[in-house]
């Protein structure tokens, strides 16, 4: 077995744009760089979600919702190949939801997942949501990030928006989970935030 590189420690930026910033792989020393999705990536996004849909832990997404919210989604990106990818969807003016995350196996504990959950945070939090969910497989990965679990109904934001829709509903296998933000003293959720 041939042993792993070191993860590199990447300073936290306040904001976020569309300029790539490096990030650490422990597989090979190759640059990921995590970023803001673009429209014309929705294929590689869906393709990546598909990928990984066999293993039960991901909701299908349509491919024209992807394109439609590209701007919502992170992607990490390796030798001009999506690798990873997370949605931040609004479901309220106070709650945004860590949608979709999805890290494609080879990347795997290169710490990008953690990343793009950090950076979905930052941006929850500059945005003025008051608290970041998700709803999960896999509620340990979360808890060490920082969520707490907590029941289904103290989110009903996300059950009026999408859990009335979904087969699985009232045979859900996900647990709630939730991370506290700090809200800015002025900030306010844009509507077009919640309706675009």
């Amino acid at each position: 077995m041939s042993p792993v590189a070191a993860p590199v420690r990447v300073p936290v930026v306040s904001s976020f744009s569309r300029k790539e910033r490096p990030v650490a792989s422990g597989f090979s020393r190759a640059t990921i760089t995590l970023r803001i999705a673009t429209a014309a990536e929705a294929d590689a996004i869906h393709a990546l979600i598909v990928d990984h849909l066999a293993d039960g832990h991901l909701l299908p997404r349509e491919r024209g919702e992807i394109a439609v919210h590209a701007g919502r989604f992170v992607v990490a990106v390796q030798h001009d190949h999506v690798v990873a990818c997370a949605e931040l969807a609004p479901l309220s003016r106070s709650v945004a939801e860590v949608r979709s995350l999805v890290v494609r196996r080879g990347a795997r504990s290169a710490g990008v997942g953690r990343r793009i959950v950090d950076e979905l945070r930052r941006r929850a939090e500059a945005d003025g949501f008051e608290k970041l969910c998700a709803f999960t497989h896999t509620p340990a990965y979360f808890v060490h990030l920082g969520f707490s679990i907590v029941p289904h109904v103290w989110l009903p934001e996300k059950i009026v928006t999408d859990c009335h829709s979904c087969r699985h509903f009232r045979q859900c296998g996900q647990y709630a989970v939730v991370h506290g933000l700090g809200r800015r003293r002025h900030s306010c959720v844009p509507l077009t935030a919640l309706h675009g």
